[in-house]
């Protein structure tokens, strides 16, 4: 199953779970539905589905008016850069909300904006990091790698009391879903692992996930067992788990694929250095160059071999 079919299914099986529920966005249940995101979307008939004008910023404070009302929301939005649109809700009318015990949590407004990281679109595609957004007003914030996390975060997240922004990406839109198991997931749905090993700790950020899992495969057939974790979230996360894992392996390989310099990346490295002495660091970040806001390949070319010779 493509990542899209996967991410489209579990949204029809969750919003149709609700009453008086508002699905809003432009163009949500017209022509391509966001790139089949939103396409086929049924809710209660108590509950609406509404095509929307692309005015963000109107949009925002409508979710946002909708949950001090009582109403649970989902604002799906065809592309992140938009949301900047939108930064005076997601910062003072946010913040307003969650000081007043009597609203924060009276109903849930999710924001559902797809990364484009697909690449070749130049300059209004330049921002794939959601810790942009979450960062400016601790926003919780989710990205959505493989099926196990979709799952999990889809149905944990989607219909939560306040307020959150989830993130697929169309990089992945047309790629095969990788088949995983998860060995350990934290309470709040913000680091996933998925393998355990001895020998090295491969921590993934952002939308990195398939690099990783992809070192981690080409690790195992040189007789390298590997850990394998992704951080779903840009807000600052307990990272117990992996140190825990780290003082077994001593090794660590990180990939970064955003094209910020706001990342959770150097948390986690500084939270090491205070519980963990390491043996080796490997830490794979996007290149950026003076053509970045042209129209390129988003596509991080890794030197998968170089990293396992540094390893072996």
């Amino acid at each position: 199953m493509k990542y899209i079919e996967l991410v489209n299914n579990l949204l029809k099986q969750e919003v149709n779970k609700y009453e008086e529920l508002v699905l809003f966005g432009q163009n949500i249940s017209a022509g391509s539905c966001l790139g089949g995101l939103t396409r086929n979307l049924k809710v209660k008939e108590s509950s609406k589905v509404i095509n929307s004008t692309n005015s963000e910023n109107s949009l925002c404070g409508f979710g946002f008016g909708l949950l001090i009302g009582g109403v649970n929301s989902i604002l799906f939005m065809k592309q992140l850069d938009f949301l900047l649109l939108g930064i005076d809700h997601l910062v003072n009318t946010f913040n307003i909300i969650r000081n007043m015990d009597e609203i924060k949590s009276k109903a849930s407004f999710t924001i559902m904006p797809i990364i484009v990281d697909n690449g070749y679109q130049g300059p209004q595609s330049s921002l794939n990091n959601l810790s942009d957004f979450c960062s400016i007003a601790r926003i919780p914030g989710f990205t959505i790698t493989n099926n196990l996390d979709a799952k999990r975060i889809i149905s944990s997240e989607l219909v939560k009391p306040g307020f959150r922004i989830i993130c697929p990406s169309q990089r992945l839109f047309h790629e095969e879903i990788h088949e995983e198991k998860i060995d350990f997931v934290n309470n709040d749905n913000t680091i996933f692992q998925y393998r355990t090993g001895s020998n090295v700790t491969i921590v993934c950020f952002n939308l990195s996930f398939s690099y990783g899992a992809e070192l981690s495969n080409r690790l195992k057939k040189e007789g390298i067992s590997s850990s394998l974790f992704s951080v779903n979230s840009p807000i600052s996360s307990d990272w117990g788990k992996i140190i825990e894992d780290l003082k077994i392996t001593k090794q660590l390989v990180v990939f970064e694929d955003s094209k910020s310099v706001n990342t959770n990346v150097d948390t986690l490295l500084n939270h090491i250095s205070k519980f963990c002495e390491l043996n080796k660091k490997i830490v794979v970040k996007r290149e950026i160059n003076k053509d970045w806001l042209n129209p390129t390949s988003d596509i991080i070319e890794i030197k998968y071999n170089e990293i396992i010779n540094k390893l072996s």
